[in-house]
């Protein structure tokens, strides 16, 4: 990178971050709620990116906004088969097919490191021709606990086998960036449409898209 910074490893995050899978996800909870009157704005949701409904909850907000009690299991199911059919009509965000190539090139080995499950992350990685781009993949279920805890980016600088200082993390969440900053790696952010209301001055490098980041390689 053309900063004072030379990462060993790069670790990238998954929804948001290679794949936007997280505006499909957003706008399915959106139309939720406004069937029930209520509005679901970015900066109540982003709470939850990065993280899982313990961090915060849709569904709990929802029922809160209402007074109602709703079946979740035939909900979510639903909002699962539009979410997947949105996504899959999805390329990687720009400029991470090139990012990727870039760090291959200077032999930098790369991860994943997602607080959703494997079979999500892989399934679209395989889907996009990116499982081999990446030298381990690291999921909720991998450690104790997902992020904000530091326990993913811990168990990813394990498996890298470099200190987790020259690990430079690649996150689009506060969650994710407080995850990477407790297990000690350095931090680029790089917002989507959903996390673009956070405040990222905690970060150690800041861009407005991956391809500007991949400018300044």
């Amino acid at each position: 990178m053309s900063h004072s910074f030379n990462p060993r490893a790069v670790l990238f995050d998954f929804d948001g971050v290679i794949l936007d899978t997280e505006w499909p996800i957003y706008e399915t909870w959106r139309d939720l709620f406004l069937e029930h009157g209520q509005e679901l704005t970015l900066e109540t949701y982003v709470q939850c990116i990065g993280s899982d409904f313990d961090t915060w909850s849709p569904e709990t907000y929802l029922e809160s906004l209402t007074g109602l009690n709703f079946d979740w299991k035939t909900i979510n199911p639903a909002r699962n088969v539009i979410i997947r059919e949105e996504v899959g009509k999805l390329d990687a965000v720009p400029g991470i097919r090139e990012s990727l190539a870039h760090f291959q090139q200077q032999d930098i080995p790369c991860a994943v490191v997602s607080s959703s499950d494997h079979n999500w992350v892989g399934g679209w990685l395989e889907h996009l021709g990116l499982t081999s781009c990446f030298q381990t993949i690291v999921c909720k279920g991998d450690a104790p606990k997902i992020k904000p805890a530091p326990d993913l980016y811990l168990e990813a600088v394990r498996r890298m086998n470099f200190p987790a200082s020259d690990c430079l993390v690649i996150e689009d969440s506060l969650n994710g960036m407080k995850s990477a900053h407790l297990a000690g790696c350095p931090v680029v952010a790089i917002p989507n449409r959903i996390t673009a209301c956070i405040n990222f001055d905690e970060a150690e490098f800041q861009f407005a898209t991956m391809t500007e980041f991949i400018a300044a390689l």
